[in-house]
């Protein structure tokens, strides 16, 4: 027995998402380019999904409530979930979330001091972007450093957050640059 897979565009202020939802909940939130657009008759507006996105773009959201249904890895999936604990407007470096992942979750020929690129892989996997805020990573000097939907779209989230340098005019240059 298949599982019903629904999907829609939420033209964002960083560039169109697309959004995609199993019955267990939202299993991918991509950007142009990421992941092929499902069959047409497979698409349906995700009103949960999509409000609150335009809240968070609005500045009014601060942390999502929308059902998840991501699959992984249980190293992906401890990462994903301790991206939740990231808050609104603060980052962390990869190795700082390294140290707050179970050590037993990663392989045993993974030195401590590879953890952080081994959380690094994960947080590449995460398939709902933004509403796990895997852009709240950043580099241990302070850089920004890898993201799926480019550096000028994980700048624009943290702007638009306050973390970085908050610029209130984000959303107009941002749009801009796409």
């Amino acid at each position: 027995m298949s599982e019903s897979i629904f999907w829609d565009i939420y033209e964002s202020p960083v560039g169109p998402l697309t959004l995609i939802a199993g019955e267990g909940g939202l299993r991918g939130l991509w950007f142009p380019g990421k992941t092929p657009t499902p069959p047409e008759a497979a698409r349906r507006p995700l009103p949960a999904v999509t409000e609150q996105l335009e809240a968070y773009f609005q500045g009014d959201l601060r942390a999502f409530d929308v059902d998840l249904d991501m699959r992984g890895t249980p190293l992906d999936r401890e990462v994903w979930r301790r991206l939740l604990d990231i808050p609104y407007g603060e980052t962390e470096s990869y190795g700082e979330l390294a140290a707050r992942v179970d050590p037993d979750l990663f392989r045993t020929d993974c030195e401590p001091w590879q953890r952080a690129r081994a959380v690094g892989a994960a947080n590449g996997r995460n398939p709902v972007s933004i509403i796990v805020p895997c852009h709240r990573v950043i580099g241990a000097d302070g850089s920004l450093t890898g993201y799926g939907g480019g550096l000028h779209r994980k700048q624009a989230l943290l702007e638009l957050e306050g973390a970085g340098r908050p610029d209130p005019a984000w959303k107009t240059r941002q749009t801009s640059l796409l």
